[in-house]
């Protein structure tokens, strides 16, 4: 598609375009979806522990423990397990984590002045670096959920015959994850003009106004006759269509006649009647 300038595009709604609002709707649900992925103490459980209740199990996060039995009502936290923690996987995931969530806080500084639902254009420069960081964001998540779900069972626990299984923080930040990234890049794609516009709800000019409008015809050109007489001596032919004869005759119109005498007997005592009495 050959490069046009801005004013030969047109949107046909003032309202927000729809990737844009896509994507700040689903980056703050990614968000908040990480955030809990983050903080909860539950990244993977360990089911089957020994000497212990078979309904007893043990809650593993980033940054905390905790045990959950059936006999109090509230888990038990703040456990102290400085070989899980030592493992290669856990540092990592804390400071991406925390990264991904500082990050995506920036991309919403960023998008909402660029977005502008309150202006007829938004920037879509800079609503497209805030897409940026929020794929960005995305993939910092991704990163430590997946790294951690690869090496689940090899992360090292009390005992080889503990039954470990994924927790919801995994869940939760893949979502979160996927969300950032597919929002981001949504929103990413408005920085530049493509599938004739339809990214950003512009239409080209042409195709709104119809082709009579294209172009401007020329302009139809304007005969003036001449009027002046030619030269008696010169012989030429005058561009009038009647000839120099018919010009100079005379125009003869007929006069009018004078009224006829009347003459009526029966009026004035049988004289006869003048009309110029």
């Amino acid at each position: 598609m050959p490069n046009r300038t801005a004013q030969e595009w047109v949107r046909l709604s003032l309202r927000t375009p729809g990737i844009l609002i896509f994507g700040m709707v689903l980056v703050p649900c990614g968000w908040i979806l990480n955030l809990v992925a983050t903080v909860a103490p539950n990244w993977r459980t360990l089911n089957e522990l020994p000497n212990s209740p078979p309904s007893e199990y043990i809650e593993q996060g980033i940054w905390d423990i905790c045990r959950t039995s059936p006999s109090s009502v509230r888990p038990v936290c703040g456990l102290e397990d400085t070989t899980y923690f030592g493992n290669e996987v856990i540092e990592p995931a804390q400071g991406l984590m925390v990264a991904s969530l500082i990050v995506a806080i920036i991309g919403m500084c960023v998008a909402i002045p660029g977005v502008r639902c309150w202006k007829p254009e938004p920037n879509w420069t800079v609503a497209g670096m805030g897409g940026l960081l929020f794929f960005l964001a995305g993939v910092m998540t991704i990163i430590p959920i997946a790294w951690y779900t690869h090496v689940l069972e090899e992360v090292a626990t009390l005992s080889p015959t503990i039954n470990v299984k994924v927790g919801y923080c995994i869940i939760l930040g893949y979502i979160g994850g996927i969300f950032q990234i597919v929002g981001g890049f949504v929103m990413f794609i408005g920085i530049c003009r493509c599938c004739g516009g339809k990214n950003r709800g512009e239409r080209r000019v042409e195709d709104v106004v119809g082709p009579q409008f294209r172009s401007k015809p020329p302009p139809r050109p304007v005969i003036v006759p001449s009027l002046s007489r030619p030269d008696r001596s010169s012989g030429g032919s005058s561009s009038v269509p009647y000839s120099r004869n018919s010009m100079d005759e005379d125009v003869s119109f007929p006069r009018a006649k004078s009224p006829a005498v009347r003459t009526d007997n029966s009026s004035y005592g049988g004289r006869p009647y003048d009309a110029d009495l």
